[in-house]
């Protein structure tokens, strides 16, 4: 059975936000116009060829109750929490932490050429979950396959499966799936 593709029926701009120390990012959502996308929470992307857009970052903060995903395209994010993880991310690399009872971390972008770039989501644990153990997850891209489907386009499979091939990012805390692809 081939699903149908769906009809857009309204197209949201994202909005212009600072967060952090400073950092000028560009939120998909919430917006005032769309706020009810629970499980999904927030959507920023962050991109620019101006440092004092990003450089300032995101220093040592709370979450509870939510898993971030911060995908990289340009520059390196350098991650540390109070749970004694520390890491650097890349163009294509992946970060999944589960914030469950607790943790502190931060966020500092180092730019490549100048450059910055990439995404974050925020994703509502189940009320079950929220008190669950803090976990992180680092992924380099070199560990994310990438298959070709039969019409030339590339995806890489992040996190759920396709075409029979699993991402490497394992161990969500959810009952239903939860897919991550980006298509190249």
């Amino acid at each position: 059975m081939e699903s149908q593709p769906r009809k857009v029926i309204q197209i949201i701009e994202p909005q212009p936000v600072i967060e952090g120390a400073g950092v000028r990012l560009q939120r998909s959502f919430p917006t005032h116009i769309v706020n009810y996308l629970d499980p999904f929470l927030l959507l920023d992307h962050f991109a620019s060829d101006n440092p004092e857009d990003y450089l300032a970052g995101f220093p040592m903060h709370p979450h509870r109750g939510i898993e971030t995903v911060t995908y990289i395209l340009v520059g390196v994010v350098h991650h540390r929490d109070s749970l004694g993880n520390t890491g650097s991310i890349g163009a294509g690399d992946v970060q999944w932490m589960t914030s469950g009872h607790g943790i502190m971390h931060e966020e500092m972008p180092k730019p490549r050429d100048g450059k910055m770039a990439g995404f974050q989501l925020w994703i509502n644990l189940p009320a079950r979950l929220k008190m669950t153990k803090p976990k992180y997850q680092e992924v380099l891209a070199k560990r994310i396959p990438v298959i070709q489907r039969p019409d030339g386009v590339k995806i890489r499979v992040i996190a759920g499966s396709m075409d029979g091939v699993q991402g490497p990012v394992t161990d969500l805390r959810w009952t239903r799936p939860i897919w991550m692809f980006h298509c190249l």
